[in-house]
């Protein structure tokens, strides 16, 4: 049988498989309704049960599980479930990457899925980070890896000294960009430090080729900004206590056109009962990062 030939087979019995596997869910499905949300389920849970179902086409099985990520991360995002939220994330973005342990879109927006608080994610930047480590095993040159990894210590765990070696050692790497050496050395000297965390964000914002990274660089910007209007609000409530011997009842006693916009165009918030002023709920800069120094 030629190379040519024996290929053919192969996809045809790759499709055949996958057809048989199709009536027999469809007839299963018709004589035995699932109880609650067939959604929910991972179908195929098992590394090695993927592999012999995909037999050697294991990026096809890579790609099909990557669009079942990324339909679950989406479908769940829009929920207003409280409860089971995200579940198939981590199993689904771990099959994906054993099936084709060089999926770097897997690896990357995955990481970040798994780290983004609630309700935008599930909040799980140590699930992020071993998802990561498992890349940079697979792909042990890969810079952008390792660089994730500072990134989201940085700006989801708090971690500065962590995020600093791990930029330290990206910018080590082979093929690394030369403003990783900068990036590792000011968050050394200023981590968690508001300023230092607006250079990096700048330098993430204006030299990072990944645009899903200088998107999230443009939000970091927009949350510390948020901070800063927030703590020079209080501030402003303060000197008014100070003057009045009294707290205000409204925003508007202490700035008269009206409660300030945050770069999103909400306006912030102001609770008469503890005299606070915080980012409204409903701005899409929420929740806010763990708080930097000013």
């Amino acid at each position: 049988m030629t190379s040519r030939a024996r290929t053919i087979y192969s996809v045809g019995a790759v499709f055949a498989l996958l057809a048989i596997a199709a009536s027999v869910l469809h007839a299963r499905e018709s004589w035995f309704p699932a109880r609650g949300n067939p959604e929910r389920i991972l179908y195929l849970t098992n590394d090695k049960a993927a592999r012999r179902l995909f037999l050697s086409f294991d990026a096809l099985g890579a790609d099909a599980y990557w669009i079942r990520t990324i339909q679950h991360y989406g479908r769940d995002r829009k929920s207003r479930r409280e409860t089971g939220r995200f579940e198939l994330l981590q199993p689904m973005l771990d099959l994906t990457t054993t099936l084709d342990p060089n999926f770097m879109i897997a690896y990357r927006f995955g990481a970040i899925f798994l780290a983004m608080a609630p309700p935008d994610g599930p909040g799980r930047p140590d699930q992020a980070v071993a998802l990561l480590e498992k890349g940079l095993r697979a792909n042990p040159t890969r810079w952008q890896l390792a660089h994730d990894i500072g990134f989201i210590h940085y700006w989801y765990t708090g971690d500065y000294a962590k995020a600093a070696e791990w930029f330290e050692r990206a910018s080590l790497m082979p093929h690394a960009p030369v403003w990783m050496a900068p990036l590792a050395a000011t968050t050394k000297a200023q981590g968690g430090n508001r300023a230092g965390a607006r250079q990096m964000l700048v330098e993430l914002l204006t030299s990072s080729p990944e645009e899903y990274i200088r998107n999230a660089a443009e939000r970091g910007i927009h949350q510390l900004n948020a901070l800063d209007a927030i703590d020079e609000l209080n501030t402003l409530i303060e000197r008014f206590h100070t003057l009045h011997g009294r707290s205000p009842s409204d925003l508007r006693e202490i700035v008269p056109q009206g409660a300030p916009l945050d770069d999103t165009g909400a306006a912030f918030v102001y609770d008469p009962v503890t005299h606070k002023v915080s980012l409204s709920p409903s701005s899409t800069l929420a929740p806010l990062p763990k708080p930097f120094g000013k």
